[in-house]
C-alpha cells in the first residue's frame, strides 16, 4: 500500500446535524463493523458522550474501501468532468486541486481514516487537532437547521488550515427537509453550486454509497515521502493500565515498525514501543504504519508529562538535521475556576486522576493552589462553560473524585499603583481597589444565527449583557447578528438565554478579540458573618446591587436549612449591598411530651433557644457542591 491509496478526512458539523450517524453508516458500508456488532453513535464511546449525545473528544477510525467493477466506468466519468471542472476554474482555497496522482492511480481498495470531531463550540481545539491530520473534511449541514455557528465557525478553521471541502446536506429523508434553501445558504456563504453538493440520508444510508466515492476522486492524498527518515504527529493520546501512555499518531514521512526504538522530539524521551496498531474503531494491533497513515503507539511510558499533543515521534537516535513538526498552538483558557477534592478526598489521588484526564484533552490547564477553608487544590483553565461541566462529570463517572468548585471567572488584567501588571484568574486575588489604577476584561466577537423572528427579543439580551452592535447578516430565513460582548457575560447565562429567547432554534459561536477597560468590583458572598471563597466573584461595578441581590435570594432558595438562622450577605468591601436570612430548621422538641404543665414545654424551647444561639455563634455553614453548579447561570 502507498500513501496514494489514502484519504484522511474529518466531519465538521453543528452539533446534532448528524455527524456521529454519519461516522457509523461510513463502517458499516464499508464494512469496519459488522452489523451485528453495530449500535448509534459507535465512535461515541465514553458514556457521556452517548449520555448527552455530543461528541466531546476526537476519535480516529481506518476503514477499508474496495471499489466495485460495476462503478469503474462510472467513477471514470465522475473523475475526468470533475477534473475538468477544477482544471478551468480559478484558483480557490475552498477546492484546491487534488494533486494529478488522485486521478491517475485509482486502486482497487483504498484506506479511508476518519477522524471524528466535536461540534461543540467549548472543543474547538479537538477540532483544529484533528483537521491538522487530515487533507480534506465534509462539511455536513442539516437539511431542516441550515447553516449554524459551529458549521460556518469549523468551516473556516478547514479552510485555514487549506483542507478541501465536501459539502454534504444531511436528513433529506425528514418530511420538513428545506433542501432548496440550504442549497442557496450554501451558496451564499460557501460559493457552492448545486452539483457540488451532495444529497444524503445518514440515518437511511441513501447518498452514502456516493459520498464515498466523491471522499476517494476529489480529496487529496496524504504529502509524505516514505524515504525520508520518519516524522509522525501526536494528535491525540490515552492512558492503559499496562500499555502505558498511549499516543495517536499520523504518520507524516518515513514509516514506523513495532520493533524499533523511537524517541518524542520534544522531551528527548526514548521508548520501546509494546504495540502498534490501527483503530477499527477498536484499537488493532499491527507490524508497520506507512507514509500517511493514522493509528496508535502504545509506548510504555508511565509518566503521562512526557507525551505532549503536538510532538513529533522519530527513530531513535535523533537526526541533528531532523526538523520537528510544527504541532499545535497552545490553548488558551477562556474560564476558570479552583476544583478541590470532596470532603474525606485524598489530593494525591484527585491530582493523578485529573492528570490522566489531561491526557485525553490537552486543553486543560492547571496549577496546584491551596485554600485555608477548603485545603490542598487546583486552579483550571476551561475552554468554556460546557467544558467545565464536562470535566466535572468525567472526573467523578470515570475516576469516582466528586469536586468543590469556585464560581468560575474569566481572566482579568489589573495595573496597580506600583506599575505591575496582575493577572487574575480567581475572585480572591483581586487587588485591594485602592491598589488598581485600570482593570481590562476580555472581549468576544460573538454571532447569533437565529430565525428572523426572534432578532428583536435576541439584540435585547445582546445589549443587556453591555454588547456593541456591529452589523445583521441575512442568510436564507434566517438572520446573523455580530455584537461585541464581554466575555464575562457570555459565560454567566446568556447561552441558556438565547436558548430561551428563541425556542431553542438560535446558536451562537465567538472569537476572543482582546481587552477593554471596565469598572470592576469584586463581590464577596457572607455567610453567618464568614466570607465564602467558593462564591466570590468579579462584577461591573454598576451591577453589584442587582447581582449581589439575585445571588443572596438564590442562596436562601437553594441552600439547605440549619440548626440555627443563617444570614446571607452580598458585600463590595465593607459594604453590605444586600442580606437575606435563611430561617432556622424548625424542630418540634416538645413533641415527645404527652402531657404535663406549660413550664415543662417552655424549659425545653428556652434550652432550645440557647442551642440554636450557640450555633449561630460558632456554627459554620458548608454548601454542598450541587448549589455552585446552579449559581454558574446566576
Amino acid at each position: 500500500m502507498t500513501s496514494i491509496n489514502i484519504r484522511n478526512f474529518a466531519i465538521i458539523a453543528h452539533v446534532d446535524h448528524g455527524k456521529s450517524t454519519l461516522s457509523d453508516r461510513l463502517m458499516e458500508f464499508t464494512g469496519t463493523v459488522e452489523k451485528r456488532q453495530m449500535r448509534e453513535q459507535i465512535l461515541d464511546s465514553n458514556p457521556i458522550e452517548r449520555e448527552r449525545g455530543v461528541t466531546i473528544s476526537l476519535a480516529p477510525v481506518t476503514m477499508k474501501w474496495k471499489n466495485k467493477t460495476i462503478e469503474d466506468r462510472r467513477l471514470n466519468i465522475v473523475v475526468e468532468d470533475r477534473k475538468s471542472k477544477i482544471e478551468n476554474r480559478l484558483p480557490s482555497i475552498l477546492h484546491p486541486q487534488p494533486p494529478s496522482s488522485t486521478f491517475n492511480h485509482l486502486s482497487s481498495y483504498f484506506i479511508l481514516n476518519l477522524i471524528d470531531t466535536p461540534g461543540h463550540v467549548d472543543f474547538a481545539y479537538e477540532v483544529d487537532r484533528s483537521l491538522a491530520a487530515c487533507e480534506g473534511a465534509i462539511l455536513l449541514i442539516d437539511a431542516t437547521q441550515g447553516i449554524q455557528a459551529q458549521t460556518l465557525a469549523h468551516a473556516q478553521r478547514a479552510l485555514a488550515q487549506k483542507l478541501y471541502l465536501i459539502p454534504v446536506i444531511n436528513k433529506i429523508d425528514l418530511s420538513n427537509a428545506n433542501v432548496p434553501e440550504v442549497l442557496t445558504e450554501l451558496n451564499n456563504a460557501f460559493g457552492f453550486k448545486e452539483n457540488e453538493v451532495s444529497l444524503i440520508s445518514a440515518k437511511t444510508g441513501q447518498g452514502v454509497e456516493n459520498l464515498i466515492q466523491r471522499i476517494i476522486t476529489e480529496l487529496p492524498a496524504p504529502k509524505g515521502n516514505q524515504n525520508l527518515p520518519l516524522r509522525g504527529l501526536i494528535f491525540n493520546s490515552t492512558y492503559d493500565q499496562h500499555l502505558g501512555v498511549i499516543a495517536f499518531v499520523r504518520i507524516v514521512d518515513g514509516e514506523l515498525a513495532a520493533s524499533e526504538k523511537l524517541s518524542l522530539m520534544a522531551f528527548r524521551q526514548n521508548f520501546l514501543p509494546k504495540e502498534i496498531g490501527i483503530f477499527t474503531p477498536k484499537r488493532t494491533q499491527i507490524d508497520r504504519l506507512e507514509t500517511g497513515q493514522v493509528g496508535y503507539i502504545a509506548t510504555g511510558l508511565k509518566d503521562i508529562r512526557k507525551v505532549k499533543a503536538g510532538d513529533t515521534i522519530t527513530v531513535f537516535p535523533i537526526l541533528n538535521s531532523l526538523v520537528p513538526l510544527s504541532g499545535y498552538r497552545e490553548p488558551k483558557p477562556s474560564l476558570y475556576a479552583d476544583l478541590y477534592p470532596d470532603e474525606g478526598e485524598d489530593f494525591k489521588r484527585f491530582l493523578e486522576g485529573f492528570e490522566k484526564l489531561k491526557l485525553s484533552d490537552a486543553s486543560l490547564s492547571s496549577r496546584q493552589i491551596f485554600s485555608q477553608v477548603l485545603g490542598p487544590g487546583l486552579q483550571c483553565g476551561f475552554l468554556g462553560l460546557f467544558h467545565l461541566e464536562i470535566t466535572r462529570e468525567r472526573l467523578e463517572k470515570e475516576f469516582g473524585l466528586p469536586t468543590i468548585m469556585t464560581l468560575p471567572t474569566v481572566e482579568y488584567s489589573a495595573q496597580t499603583t506600583d506599575g505591575q501588571t496582575l493577572t487574575i484568574k480567581n475572585a480572591n486575588d483581586f487587588p485591594d481597589p485602592s491598589r488598581i489604577v485600570q482593570v481590562k476584561e476580555p472581549m468576544t466577537k460573538t454571532m447569533i444565527f437565529t430565525p428572523q423572528e426572534y432578532l428583536g427579543s435576541l439584540m435585547q439580551i445582546a445589549e443587556s449583557r453591555r454588547g456593541k452592535y456591529l452589523n445583521t447578516n441575512f442568510v436564507g430565513n434566517r438572520a446573523q447578528l455580530t455584537y461585541i460582548i464581554p466575555l464575562a457575560e457570555l459565560v454567566s447565562g446568556m447561552f441558556d438565554e438565547v436558548k430561551s429567547a428563541s425556542r431553542g432554534f438560535a446558536t451562537m459561536d465567538y472569537d476572543i478579540i482582546g481587552l477593554e477597560p471596565v469598572e470592576a468590583v469584586k463581590l464577596t458572598i457572607l455567610l453567618n458573618h464568614e466570607p465564602a471563597e467558593s462564591l466570590s466573584r468579579i462584577i461591573v461595578k454598576s451591577k453589584t446591587t442587582q447581582i449581589g441581590k439575585q445571588m443572596v435570594e438564590k442562596l436562601k432558595e437553594l441552600m439547605p436549612s440549619q440548626q440555627f438562622a443563617v444570614p446571607i450577605q452580598a458585600a463590595i468591601g465593607a459594604e453590605i449591598i444586600a442580606r437575606e436570612t435563611k430561617p432556622a430548621l424548625r424542630k418540634d422538641v416538645t413533641a415527645k411530651l404527652y402531657g404535663g404543665d406549660q413550664t415543662r414545654k417552655d424549659k425545653l424551647l428556652k434550652k432550645q433557644k440557647k442551642g440554636k444561639k450557640r450555633l449561630a455563634q460558632f456554627g459554620r455553614v458548608r454548601l454542598p457542591s450541587e448549589i455552585l453548579s446552579h449559581l454558574l447561570t446566576g
